[in-house]
């Protein structure tokens, strides 16, 4: 046995240990131990924390990340995929090329004429799939809503076409936050001739900030940056009033990197089950560059790959096959949970009976949030069965006296491509940028008007800011949910293969995932 392997082996017989011992020390003593005991039982939250801090120190020997393309995730698709093999698993690493994207060097944005203003850094971003390019030019605005409205997604700044019939060519274009995806402002913008875009945030309340929004795909040879409402305001308001350019001039700079790249999904299939009646359970394992993501999404992963290893060692026999599905890319536009749905066979994807997903499930200013399978709080319901999933977390929860809020499924995380395909789906999540309310607070506790996660796609995305009372509490349901979903009859559906791209994906706003009021 190599060194390697040993330490491996070391490594699984540790989580067994701070996973294992407590629970089945109980269960022997009040005589619930048995051929398919609790598996909400068997699950440790320490096996959960030993997991973050594996992916942690793989970020921390790879340059600060576990990102799609790069050697943090390479390690962290290995580490699942060995864990998930010494508990019975087939396991399969699934490999697809993706667009990879990377921000060379900090970029540049500032008013040059008639007062040079140079912007501070964190009232702007690089977008994701950015081209690269220095311009100083005229900056114009293009249908913009100022003072904006008092709801959010109003704005439809530069979503279509016409809106750039009267755009001057060689102009930068100064675009809104709201209705439409990024991608569509900005390339209706390169289409029109700009030389470069500023999207800025709406202005509502939680909408205020630059984000590091994504474009959706390597479409753009033109800088694109986000930035703040207070710079975008700015800039519109010493513009002329009848959108005139000339009388405001801009410099944006951008360094990037676009290139095609292999990366995988662990995909591990339990070895007894009906494959007839398939649950797939998932979360992506790629971070972002900037952070190691251990809530976004190490949380959704950790508590994945202990639930999946406390099936393994104790429930030899399962009535429903279960698949643990690890995606890559996801925060590249979900493209390896699309890749996946995309090569099922009409037969296999009939197969599958319902989609669980857990992305976040750890935030520090956490809700509980579930799923809106019905549509019945967000408007936008699930395929049929859906709903069914949504009422048993509820349910769950409810059980336990632990309150829950519904959350949208609005497209930002790997359950879309199964949702498009006319799969059951639900989950759980606690919350990424969107601001806690004061209802919230009042019955979750935490702070109102902070984020959720006021470290999410942030370099500060550690093991140090995890919340683990919360964490404990997704874990009992997501292994109670399983167990359930494994041993009895599922939501009858007839799936449909839906076409499902990268252009499709574009509708959203990936990089910020949360309920629909605060998109």
């Amino acid at each position: 046995m190599n060194r390697y392997l040993k330490a491996f082996v070391g490594l699984t017989l540790m989580v067994f240990v701070a996973g294992s011992y407590a629970q089945a020390k109980d269960m022997v003593e009040t005589k619930e131990f048995g051929w398919k005991p609790s598996l909400e039982k068997l699950v440790n939250i320490k096996a959960v924390e030993f997991h973050q801090k594996m992916f942690q120190k793989i970020a921390d020997k790879n340059d600060g990340n576990r990102a799609a393309g790069t050697t943090g995730y390479e390690k962290s698709a290995q580490y699942v995929s060995f864990m998930l093999s010494l508990s019975g698993y087939d396991v399969t690493l699934q490999e697809f090329e993706f667009p990879f994207f990377q921000v060379l060097s900090d970029p540049e944005f500032e008013q040059t004429a008639p007062v040079p203003t140079v912007y501070p850094a964190d009232g702007f971003a690089t977008m994701t799939y950015s081209g690269s390019g220095n311009v100083t030019a005229p900056v114009e605005y293009v249908d913009v809503v100022l003072p904006p409205a008092p709801e959010p997604n109003t704005s439809n700044s530069g979503c279509e076409p016409a809106d750039y019939d009267s755009f001057t060519a060689g102009n930068v274009a100064l675009v809104q936050r709201g209705s439409c995806s990024f991608y569509d402002k900005a390339i209706n913008a390169q289409n029109a001739g700009a030389v470069a875009v500023i999207i800025f945030n709406e202005g509502q309340d939680g909408r205020q900030d630059a984000i590091v929004g994504t474009l959706g795909a390597p479409e753009f040879t033109i800088p694109v940056i986000f930035s703040s409402f207070a710079i975008g305001n700015e800039l519109a308001d010493a513009i002329d009033p009848n959108g005139g350019p000339g009388v405001v001039q801009v410099k944006v700079k951008t360094d990037t990197l676009s290139e095609i790249r292999i990366t995988q999904n662990v995909i591990a299939e339990s070895q007894s089950g009906d494959a007839a009646n398939t649950v797939v359970v998932g979360g992506h394992l790629d971070s972002v560059l900037v952070g190691a993501g251990i809530n976004d999404n190490g949380s959704g992963c950790a508590t994945i790959l202990e639930t999946a290893m406390k099936m393994g060692w104790f429930h030899k026999k399962l009535t429903n096959k279960v698949v643990f599905a690890f995606w890559g890319a996801e925060e590249l536009g979900l493209i390896g949970s699309e890749f996946y749905v995309n090569n099922l066979t009409p037969e296999e994807l009939g197969n599958i009976k319902l989609y669980l997903n857990f992305d976040m499930v750890a935030s520090p200013n956490y809700v509980r949030f579930v799923f809106d399978g019905d549509g019945s709080d967000t408007g936008i319901s699930g395929p049929p069965g859906s709903d069914f999933i949504e009422q048993w977390f509820v349910d769950f929860f409810g059980d336990k006296l632990l309150a829950t809020d519904p959350t949208a499924l609005d497209g930002r995380s790997d359950y879309e491509p199964f949702m498009l395909a006319g799969i059951p789906i639900g989950g759980l999540f606690t919350g990424a940028g969107g601001l806690k309310t004061e209802e919230q607070a009042a019955i979750y506790g935490g702070t109102a008007g902070e984020p959720y996660d006021k470290y999410y796609h942030t370099e500060n995305d550690t093991t140090a800011n995890i919340n683990f009372e919360v964490e404990n509490q997704m874990l009992k349901a997501i292994a109670a949910a399983v167990q359930f979903f494994s041993e009895n009859s599922l939501p009858e559906t007839t799936p449909s293969v839906r076409s499902f791209s990268t252009k499709a994906a574009k509708s959203y706003d990936l990089d910020f995932k949360g309920p629909l009021a605060v998109k």
